[in-house]
Protein backbone atom coordinates (compact mmCIF):
# COMPACT_ATOMS: atom_id res chain seq x y z
CA UNK A 1 0.00 0.00 0.00
CA UNK A 2 1.60 3.39 -1.05
CA UNK A 3 2.50 5.61 1.68
CA UNK A 4 1.79 9.36 1.37
CA UNK A 5 4.70 11.27 0.92
CA UNK A 6 5.67 13.62 3.27
CA UNK A 7 7.79 15.57 0.85
CA UNK A 8 6.77 18.83 -0.60
CA UNK A 9 5.68 18.62 -4.39
CA UNK A 10 6.70 21.34 -6.83
CA UNK A 11 5.65 21.08 -10.21
CA UNK A 12 7.20 22.28 -13.17
CA UNK A 13 5.82 23.16 -16.36
CA UNK A 14 7.73 23.29 -19.75
CA UNK A 15 6.23 25.12 -22.22
CA UNK A 16 5.50 28.02 -25.07
CA UNK A 17 5.49 31.42 -24.29
CA UNK A 18 2.49 32.49 -22.97
CA UNK A 19 1.38 29.52 -20.75
CA UNK A 20 1.50 31.31 -17.35
CA UNK A 21 -1.18 33.27 -18.96
CA UNK A 22 -3.37 30.64 -20.28
CA UNK A 23 -3.40 28.94 -17.24
CA UNK A 24 -3.86 31.78 -15.51
CA UNK A 25 -1.32 33.25 -13.54
CA UNK A 26 -1.38 36.39 -12.80
CA UNK A 27 0.70 36.88 -9.08
CA UNK A 28 3.62 34.74 -9.93
CA UNK A 29 7.46 35.74 -8.99
CA UNK A 30 9.82 35.96 -11.61
CA UNK A 31 12.75 34.51 -10.97
CA UNK A 32 15.90 34.00 -12.88
CA UNK A 33 18.76 30.99 -11.53
CA UNK A 34 22.47 31.00 -11.70
CA UNK A 35 23.68 27.66 -12.80
CA UNK A 36 26.79 26.21 -14.19
CA UNK A 37 25.88 25.88 -17.55
CA UNK A 38 24.89 29.59 -18.05
CA UNK A 39 21.58 31.35 -17.70
CA UNK A 40 18.21 29.02 -18.49
CA UNK A 41 16.08 29.92 -21.86
CA UNK A 42 13.38 32.22 -19.50
CA UNK A 43 13.23 33.94 -16.09
CA UNK A 44 11.05 31.40 -14.25
CA UNK A 45 7.73 32.35 -12.92
CA UNK A 46 7.04 30.95 -8.88
CA UNK A 47 3.23 30.75 -8.29
CA UNK A 48 0.66 28.67 -6.82
CA UNK A 49 -2.37 26.56 -8.71
CA UNK A 50 -4.24 24.23 -6.42
CA UNK A 51 -2.48 25.09 -3.42
CA UNK A 52 0.18 23.06 -5.89
CA UNK A 53 3.73 25.28 -6.02
CA UNK A 54 4.53 25.59 -10.03
CA UNK A 55 7.59 26.65 -11.64
CA UNK A 56 6.61 27.82 -15.24
CA UNK A 57 9.68 28.18 -17.92
CA UNK A 58 9.72 29.06 -21.48
CA UNK A 59 11.73 26.55 -23.26
CA UNK A 60 12.58 28.62 -26.34
CA UNK A 61 12.90 31.82 -24.21
CA UNK A 62 10.88 34.97 -24.49
CA UNK A 63 9.52 35.26 -28.26
CA UNK A 64 10.78 32.26 -28.69
CA UNK A 65 14.21 32.97 -29.85
CA UNK A 66 15.94 30.08 -29.21
CA UNK A 67 15.45 27.49 -31.88
CA UNK A 68 15.81 23.43 -30.97
CA UNK A 69 19.31 22.92 -31.40
CA UNK A 70 20.14 26.00 -29.23
CA UNK A 71 17.91 25.72 -26.24
CA UNK A 72 19.98 25.78 -22.83
CA UNK A 73 18.34 22.40 -21.52
CA UNK A 74 20.98 21.84 -18.72
CA UNK A 75 20.63 25.26 -17.92
CA UNK A 76 16.54 24.81 -17.86
CA UNK A 77 16.80 21.74 -15.91
CA UNK A 78 19.79 22.63 -13.47
CA UNK A 79 17.03 25.80 -12.94
CA UNK A 80 13.90 24.06 -12.16
CA UNK A 81 16.18 21.70 -9.71
CA UNK A 82 17.59 24.52 -7.91
CA UNK A 83 14.45 25.76 -7.43
CA UNK A 84 12.99 22.66 -5.98
CA UNK A 85 11.20 21.59 -8.47
CA UNK A 86 10.19 17.45 -8.09
CA UNK A 87 8.04 16.68 -11.33
CA UNK A 88 7.89 17.97 -14.76
CA UNK A 89 5.42 18.72 -17.17
CA UNK A 90 6.80 19.66 -20.58
CA UNK A 91 4.86 20.19 -23.38
CA UNK A 92 5.83 20.46 -26.93
CA UNK A 93 4.31 20.71 -30.81
CA UNK A 94 4.70 17.83 -33.22
CA UNK A 95 3.99 16.44 -36.20
CA UNK A 96 1.80 13.35 -36.39
CA UNK A 97 3.50 9.97 -38.04
CA UNK A 98 -0.03 8.00 -38.03
CA UNK A 99 -3.26 8.39 -39.45
CA UNK A 100 -5.53 7.70 -35.92
CA UNK A 101 -3.46 10.75 -34.22
CA UNK A 102 -5.31 13.83 -35.41
CA UNK A 103 -3.87 17.21 -35.13
CA UNK A 104 -5.26 18.77 -32.33
CA UNK A 105 -5.58 15.96 -30.53
CA UNK A 106 -3.11 15.17 -27.32
CA UNK A 107 -0.52 12.16 -26.99
CA UNK A 108 0.98 11.40 -23.79
CA UNK A 109 4.11 9.12 -24.91
CA UNK A 110 5.63 6.63 -23.21
CA UNK A 111 9.09 6.08 -25.53
CA UNK A 112 11.47 8.25 -27.55
CA UNK A 113 13.50 7.56 -30.32
CA UNK A 114 16.63 9.83 -30.08
CA UNK A 115 18.05 11.39 -33.34
CA UNK A 116 19.67 14.31 -31.83
CA UNK A 117 23.73 14.92 -32.57
CA UNK A 118 24.65 18.42 -31.68
CA UNK A 119 23.17 18.95 -28.28
CA UNK A 120 24.75 18.60 -24.85
CA UNK A 121 23.17 15.11 -23.50
CA UNK A 122 24.61 14.94 -20.11
CA UNK A 123 25.28 17.37 -16.65
CA UNK A 124 28.23 15.22 -15.83
CA UNK A 125 30.64 15.54 -18.32
CA UNK A 126 34.03 15.13 -15.59
CA UNK A 127 32.47 11.43 -14.47
CA UNK A 128 30.66 8.09 -15.74
CA UNK A 129 27.40 8.07 -14.77
CA UNK A 130 24.64 5.97 -16.52
CA UNK A 131 20.70 6.53 -15.97
CA UNK A 132 18.20 3.96 -16.63
CA UNK A 133 16.61 5.23 -19.74
CA UNK A 134 14.46 1.94 -20.26
CA UNK A 135 11.43 4.04 -19.31
CA UNK A 136 12.21 7.37 -20.78
CA UNK A 137 9.11 8.99 -19.22
CA UNK A 138 8.26 8.98 -15.26
CA UNK A 139 5.50 6.18 -15.08
CA UNK A 140 3.50 8.19 -12.04
CA UNK A 141 3.52 11.32 -13.88
CA UNK A 142 2.56 9.70 -17.12
CA UNK A 143 -0.60 7.77 -15.34
CA UNK A 144 -1.37 11.03 -13.69
CA UNK A 145 -1.67 12.94 -16.73
CA UNK A 146 -3.63 10.18 -18.12
CA UNK A 147 -5.95 10.04 -15.31
CA UNK A 148 -6.30 13.60 -15.51
CA UNK A 149 -7.37 13.82 -19.17
CA UNK A 150 -11.10 12.44 -18.54
CA UNK A 151 -11.96 15.19 -16.58
CA UNK A 152 -11.42 16.77 -19.97
CA UNK A 153 -14.30 17.20 -22.21
CA UNK A 154 -14.48 16.68 -25.75
CA UNK A 155 -10.75 15.79 -25.93
CA UNK A 156 -8.95 12.75 -28.03
CA UNK A 157 -5.63 11.78 -25.54
CA UNK A 158 -3.59 9.28 -26.50
CA UNK A 159 -2.38 7.41 -23.48
CA UNK A 160 1.00 6.18 -25.24
CA UNK A 161 3.03 6.69 -28.08
CA UNK A 162 6.43 6.38 -29.45
CA UNK A 163 8.40 10.05 -29.88
CA UNK A 164 10.76 10.79 -32.60
CA UNK A 165 13.35 13.48 -31.43
CA UNK A 166 14.90 14.81 -34.73
CA UNK A 167 17.76 17.07 -34.79
CA UNK A 168 15.90 19.99 -36.97
CA UNK A 169 15.31 22.88 -37.45
CA UNK A 170 14.81 21.85 -40.70
CA UNK A 171 11.49 19.27 -40.79
CA UNK A 172 11.83 15.55 -42.41
CA UNK A 173 12.27 15.02 -46.14
CA UNK A 174 9.65 12.73 -47.27
CA UNK A 175 11.69 9.42 -46.84
CA UNK A 176 12.50 10.45 -43.46
CA UNK A 177 9.32 10.74 -42.18
CA UNK A 178 8.42 7.09 -43.87
CA UNK A 179 11.22 6.04 -42.23
CA UNK A 180 9.88 7.39 -39.20
CA UNK A 181 7.04 5.61 -39.70
CA UNK A 182 8.29 2.04 -40.14
CA UNK A 183 10.51 2.74 -37.35
CA UNK A 184 7.24 2.43 -35.00
CA UNK A 185 7.56 6.16 -34.23
CA UNK A 186 3.85 8.14 -33.85
CA UNK A 187 4.63 11.74 -33.27
CA UNK A 188 7.73 13.47 -34.50
CA UNK A 189 9.35 16.60 -32.75
CA UNK A 190 12.87 18.53 -31.77
CA UNK A 191 12.26 19.17 -28.14
CA UNK A 192 11.66 15.99 -26.45
CA UNK A 193 16.07 15.12 -26.07
CA UNK A 194 17.92 15.94 -23.80
CA UNK A 195 15.42 17.24 -22.05
CA UNK A 196 13.74 14.13 -20.73
CA UNK A 197 16.99 12.37 -20.29
CA UNK A 198 18.76 15.67 -18.05
CA UNK A 199 14.97 15.26 -16.26
CA UNK A 200 16.39 11.84 -15.21
CA UNK A 201 19.88 12.84 -14.06
CA UNK A 202 18.30 15.31 -12.35
CA UNK A 203 16.52 13.32 -10.48
CA UNK A 204 12.89 14.99 -11.36
CA UNK A 205 10.00 13.13 -12.59
CA UNK A 206 9.42 14.24 -16.01
CA UNK A 207 6.46 13.36 -18.82
CA UNK A 208 5.46 14.81 -21.76
CA UNK A 209 1.82 16.20 -23.12
CA UNK A 210 2.54 16.23 -27.26
CA UNK A 211 0.55 18.24 -28.98
CA UNK A 212 0.32 17.18 -32.84
CA UNK A 213 -0.06 20.05 -35.57
CA UNK A 214 -0.26 18.33 -38.62
CA UNK A 215 0.39 14.88 -40.69
CA UNK A 216 4.70 15.68 -41.29
CA UNK A 217 5.04 15.22 -44.91
CA UNK A 218 4.55 11.59 -45.39
CA UNK A 219 0.94 11.98 -45.98
CA UNK A 220 0.49 13.96 -48.97
CA UNK A 221 -1.56 17.26 -48.88
CA UNK A 222 -5.02 17.85 -50.52
CA UNK A 223 -4.79 19.10 -53.74
CA UNK A 224 -5.43 22.64 -54.62
CA UNK A 225 -4.59 23.79 -50.95
CA UNK A 226 -2.14 27.08 -50.63
CA UNK A 227 0.93 27.07 -48.62
CA UNK A 228 -0.35 29.87 -46.78
CA UNK A 229 -3.77 27.97 -46.18
CA UNK A 230 -1.85 24.94 -44.93
CA UNK A 231 0.42 27.51 -42.92
CA UNK A 232 -3.00 28.89 -41.54
CA UNK A 233 -4.32 25.32 -40.56
CA UNK A 234 -1.19 24.36 -38.79
CA UNK A 235 -1.44 27.20 -36.56
CA UNK A 236 -4.98 26.59 -35.95
CA UNK A 237 -4.49 22.85 -35.30
CA UNK A 238 -1.80 24.32 -32.55
CA UNK A 239 -3.84 26.81 -30.64
CA UNK A 240 -6.85 23.64 -30.23
CA UNK A 241 -3.91 21.76 -28.78
CA UNK A 242 -2.37 24.14 -26.98
CA UNK A 243 -5.70 25.18 -25.43
CA UNK A 244 -6.49 21.02 -24.85
CA UNK A 245 -3.13 20.78 -23.72
CA UNK A 246 -3.24 23.38 -20.70
CA UNK A 247 -6.98 22.10 -19.78
CA UNK A 248 -4.66 18.51 -19.09
CA UNK A 249 -2.50 21.16 -16.86
CA UNK A 250 -5.33 22.44 -14.93
CA UNK A 251 -7.03 19.18 -14.56
CA UNK A 252 -4.10 17.36 -12.95
CA UNK A 253 -2.85 20.00 -10.75
CA UNK A 254 -6.13 20.08 -9.08
CA UNK A 255 -5.61 16.90 -7.73
CA UNK A 256 -1.88 15.85 -7.15
CA UNK A 257 -2.40 12.83 -4.28
CA UNK A 258 -1.10 10.20 -7.50
CA UNK A 259 2.14 12.32 -7.26
CA UNK A 260 2.16 12.32 -3.01
CA UNK A 261 1.56 9.07 -2.83
CA UNK A 262 3.41 7.02 -5.33
CA UNK A 263 7.22 7.89 -5.31
CA UNK A 264 8.32 8.14 -8.84
CA UNK A 265 11.45 5.85 -9.98
CA UNK A 266 13.02 9.23 -11.45
CA UNK A 267 13.82 10.30 -7.44
CA UNK A 268 16.27 8.11 -6.76
CA UNK A 269 17.69 7.86 -10.72
CA UNK A 270 21.09 8.26 -9.19
CA UNK A 271 21.59 6.12 -6.50
CA UNK A 272 22.95 3.34 -8.90
CA UNK A 273 23.91 5.34 -11.21
CA UNK A 274 27.64 6.97 -10.56
CA UNK A 275 29.63 4.39 -11.51
CA UNK A 276 33.07 6.51 -11.16
CA UNK A 277 34.65 5.67 -7.50
CA UNK A 278 33.36 8.77 -5.77
CA UNK A 279 36.98 9.23 -4.00
CA UNK A 280 38.31 10.14 -7.56
CA UNK A 281 35.87 12.77 -8.60
CA UNK A 282 37.47 15.99 -8.38
CA UNK A 283 35.62 17.74 -5.17
CA UNK A 284 35.58 20.78 -7.52
CA UNK A 285 33.13 18.83 -9.72
CA UNK A 286 31.35 17.61 -6.69
CA UNK A 287 30.68 21.04 -5.32
CA UNK A 288 29.45 22.81 -8.71
CA UNK A 289 27.03 19.94 -9.28
CA UNK A 290 26.06 19.95 -5.53
CA UNK A 291 22.22 20.00 -6.26
CA UNK A 292 22.32 17.56 -8.24
CA UNK A 293 23.93 14.26 -6.77
CA UNK A 294 25.00 15.90 -2.89
CA UNK A 295 23.48 13.91 -1.24
CA UNK A 296 25.13 10.80 -2.77
CA UNK A 297 28.56 12.09 -1.62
Amino acid sequence: MPVMSQAPIKVGIIGGSGVEEALGVEDGEHVTVDTPFGPAASPITLAKWHKTDVAILKRHGPGHVFNPSQVPYRANIFALKKLGVTHVIATGATGSLREQVHPGQLVIPDQVIDKTHKREQTFFDHAAVHVEMAEPFCPVVRRWLIESANKIDGAKVHAKGTYVCMEGPAFSTKAESLMHRAWGGDVIGMTCMPEAKLAKEAEIAYALVVLPTDYDCWKPHQEGVSQQDLLSEIIGNLRMATTRGIELVKAALEDTSILRKNPSPSHTALKLGIWSDKSKIDRKEVERLDVLWGRYF
